[in-house]
Order: structure tokens, then sequence, then C-alpha cells
């Protein structure tokens, strides 16, 4: 252990030198990353410029038909798509092989970039449709801007309506770290590749998890803790697993209770309630109730029976 000024000093000086050679280790990870990085910095501040283009009289604190607001959300949409074709630039740079002009990476960042910006009044109008389904299906709500406000089911869908949009016009990683900022920050995972329709609800959310090829209704409404996954999955002759469908089909007008597990390419049958702590691996059809099974009381002794 360092004892002296001078031993603190050569202790940081060659831990510089340590953290600075490349391992062995990171030379495979350095060597598929490409040329340059997304920043998670400037994502997130992506994300906020969004917020405020959606709702602007929540997060840019405007007057609704204000003369202001045609001002600002002009600023923003050039704030966004600025910032969004240098990130989407970064993302093709991380996954496209070197041999492909710069020149050309940077048209296409630019023209998907355009592409996005193009689609959010669609994107603001579908987010609605989530707001208002948590309004009609949570009696704790007092209005649809608490739900704004307050509830993390939309800052998930906020994040993964935007994420699938630029999943669809494949862009890679960049939809990834954005799914991943809204599970950090509210504990509801659902990837970027999942179809999701309209008037989408999760009441609580925390523990939700929505694999990558779910295929979701309208007027679906999930409750914390439910998983839609994937039961197993097939390996290549490598050994690497194969991406293929493997996640439920969820029809319109379900429900599901928190804690329920549904797994594999299944299909949840419309107007179906999944009750709470189930665990789901076939086809249920239309109209069903899937409940768990009577509870059992038994009595136990200093640890008998567990």
């Amino acid at each position: 252990m360092p004892t002296t000024s001078s031993d603190i000093t050569n202790t940081l000086s060659h831990t510089v030198l340590r953290l600075s050679e490349v391992t062995e280790a990171e030379r495979p990870v350095l060597a598929a990353q490409g040329r340059r990085l997304p920043s998670v910095v400037v994502i997130n501040e992506i994300i906020l410029t969004l917020k405020q283009l959606l709702f602007p009289e929540f997060f840019y604190n405007l007057r609704s038909g204000g003369t202001m607001r045609h001002y600002h959300i002009g600023v923003g949409v050039d704030k966004l798509y600025t910032l969004l074709q240098k990130q989407i630039s970064a993302s093709l740079h991380f996954s496209t092989p070197d041999n492909v002009a710069d020149e050309e990476i940077e048209k296409l960042a630019c023209e998907k970039a355009a592409k996005t910006v193009a689609e959010l009044p669609e994107l603001k109008r579908k987010l609605y449709t989530d707001v208002r389904a948590i309004f009609n299906n949570d009696p704790a709500v007092d209005n649809e801007a608490q739900v704004i406000f307050c509830y993390p089911s939309i800052k998930a869908m906020v994040n993964y309506r935007f994420a699938h949009l630029l999943c669809g016009l494949e862009v890679p990683l960049l939809p990834r770290i954005i799914a991943e900022i809204a599970h950090s920050e509210t504990g509801i995972d659902i990837h970027p590749g999942a179809t999701i329709g309209e008037y989408f609800s999760i009441d609580h959310g925390t523990g939700v998890v929505i694999g990558e090829t779910c295929v979701i209704g309208r007027n679906v409404n999930i409750y914390q803790g439910v998983t839609l996954g994937a039961k197993n999955f097939s390996l290549d002759s490598n050994g690497h697993p194969v991406n293929v469908p493997r996640h439920p089909i969820i029809e319109d007008n379900v429900t599901i209770y928190s804690n329920a597990s549904v797994l594999g390419r299944i299909t949840i049958g419309h107007d179906t309630i999944i009750g709470g702590n189930v665990w789901v691996t076939h086809n249920v059809p239309p109209h069903s109730r899937i409940l768990q099974g009577q509870m059992r009381s038994e009595t136990f002794t200093d640890g008998a029976g567990i």
C-alpha cells in the first residue's frame, strides 16, 4: 500500500499505464465496434428534445396554441434532426464494414434522420392513444395530464415507440440504447423490435418484460411483473441463438394481470383475461379466462414440507 506522496503518485501513474493498454479481452470488442460510437449523453438529450416536441405544454411549459409554440417546435425539430443525424451516423459506423465510404454513410444517416422526423406526428398520435388507455384503465388517475407527468408506462412507451420507429428504418444499435435508457429509469423492459398496437396500457409497470418478436394488438392492458418471453430458442451450427419468432402474439382487448408469464410463440386470443401468477405456454382461444389453480392451505412445523 502507498504510504508517501511519492508512492501515491507512482501508484496512480502505474494505474494509468495499465488502463491505457489494450487487453486481450478488449481486442475482439474493439475490432467489432466500427469506427465511431454513439454517445449516451447525446441520446438522452435527443429523448428530452423528443418529449418537448411531442408534449410541448408539459416539457416546454408552453401555452396551448400560444404564438411561441410554432417557434419552439421549429427550433426543436431542427435540433432533433441535427442530433439524431449524428447519432445515426455513429451507429451506422459502428456496424458498417470499413470498405463502405464515409460519404455514403453520412448520406444514409441524413435520409434516415429526415424519415424519422417526418414520422413524429404519427408517433405523437399513437402515444396519445396510450395516454388515453391508461386514463381509461386506472381509477387512480385524475386526468390525462397526470399520466404524461407521472406514469412510468408513458416514459417507457415514448422511448419504445421512438426506438421501434428507428428499428423500422434499420438503424442499428441506437434503438437498443434508447430502450435500455427507459428500462433503467422505469423497470419496464420493452425490446424495440416488438410490435405494439394502439391504446396500450401498463399499470405500475415494474418488472414488465416484452421480448423482441412479440406482437401485441390494440387495447391490451398488462400489469407489473408480466413477462412476454421466449420458452426456448434454437441454436445455429456455431452454438449461437437463432433470431426467429419466439415470443407471444397477444390479440386485441387482452388483459394480463401481475406476475403472469406468457412464453413461446403462442397466441392469446382476443378478449381474454390472463390471471396473476400463471404460467402460459400454449395457445389460448378468444374470450378465455386463465386463472391459477385453487389455493391449497397446509400447516408446516419447524420447516417441514419446505
